[in-house]
């Protein structure tokens, strides 16, 4: 057995015992550690959670009323939120993103980053990434001064999805989180499995947190960046209904953990299904607002009748571009969720 076969197996029959973001930065030392960062974080878990601990605090006493020394030398975690360069010691800790053109990951990229610095720092980093590679409709509504605006994927979704790819990952791994942005969906993955007994399916039920960094994960609800409650894969699903697209995907997948959020596709084949000009620009419009009621089509189209654009409609769901959704009033009609569509 190689010595680092050796050590996994140890590490794996004392995993609870020896949590990565608990363990001492072996290299590190307090003049690895940026007190400016520590400042910026007493304030924001003041104002989140009402932290008794004033921001004017010694950085060595923050430290050790957070469990972040040992020792007197900084914890992993210490590192990873405070560090002046956390990639000097954890390389792996880093983002990579990419925006592809289409739906298959190759070369060459649209965009491409490679995000380092603090755990927070990453975060929003990430989240910038993301929606400067995504769509953003707007749109005027009658009757409303402002414009309306949406993003192809719902922001909140989009920042929960980060933020547990990078407080649940294997820091114990050598891969990187990953950011891929594809035509019909974006995909955020990161090392390491589920935690059991949790399984995907479990992830879209009620469920309990199970933090794999335990001591990173209570920095990030102090700071309000996780709630600890097991509801964030929820929320994300509860985010993409609210805006009408389909469910997120969770999967083990490649030794690691992805959610994949996706978006109705318009049927490739729309050119060849004999649509009229009402129906297309009516495609338009769900591809912005990803649904159509009865009186929006009647809106878009002053003088049409109720029967035009009931068949309208109707015809749309007959050659498998829309499916109907509710009953009486509150009919609305939106892309089909085409399996052919959904990743693998």
């Amino acid at each position: 057995m190689s010595r680092d076969e050796y050590e996994k197996l140890i590490l794996e029959k004392h995993k609870d015992k020896l949590y990565f973001d608990s363990q001492i930065c072996k290299e590190a030392t307090f003049a690895d550690i940026d007190k400016e960062k520590i400042k910026w974080f007493l304030k924001k878990a003041k104002a989140e959670r009402n932290l008794n601990i004033d921001y004017s605090t010694s950085s060595v006493e923050a430290l050790k009323r957070l469990n972040l020394l040992i020792d007197n030398k900084p914890t992993n975690t210490a590192i990873l939120m405070f560090g002046k360069n956390p990639q000097r010691f954890f390389i792996q800790s880093e983002i990579r993103c990419a925006r592809f053109k289409g739906i298959k990951a190759v070369k060459p990229f649209i965009d491409m980053k490679v995000i380092d610095g603090s755990i927070y720092e990453q975060i929003d980093q990430a989240e910038k990434f993301i929606l400067f590679n995504i769509k953003k409709a707007a749109w005027i509504e009658p009757g409303k001064i402002e414009r309306q605006e949406k993003w192809e994927y719902p922001p909140d979704a989009i920042r929960e999805a980060i933020i547990n790819a990078i407080a649940h990952r294997d820091y114990y791994s050598s891969a990187n989180v990953h950011i891929s942005i594809f035509d019909d969906r974006v995909e955020i993955w990161n090392p390491g499995k589920l935690p059991p007994p949790l399984t995907p399916k479990d992830l879209k039920e009620e469920h309990k947190s199970i933090p794999v960094n335990p001591s990173l994960a209570n920095l990030l609800f102090l700071i309000k960046y996780i709630e600890r409650w097991g509801t964030g894969t929820n929320d994300i699903i509860k985010w993409c209904r609210k805006e009408g697209l389909p469910e997120p995907i969770f999967k083990e997948v490649t030794g690691g953990f992805a959610v994949v959020l996706r978006k109705f596709q318009i049927p490739e084949n729309l050119e060849s299904l004999e649509l009229n000009e009402r129906q297309k620009k009516a495609i338009e419009y769900i591809s912005q607002k990803n649904k159509i009621t009865n009186n929006e089509y009647r809106k878009l189209f002053p003088g049409i009748t109720d029967r035009t654009v009931l068949n309208d409609l109707r015809d749309m769901v007959k050659k498998g571009i829309l499916v109907k959704v509710g009953k009486t009033k509150n009919t609305f009609y939106q892309f089909r969720n085409n399996s052919e569509i959904i990743p693998k």
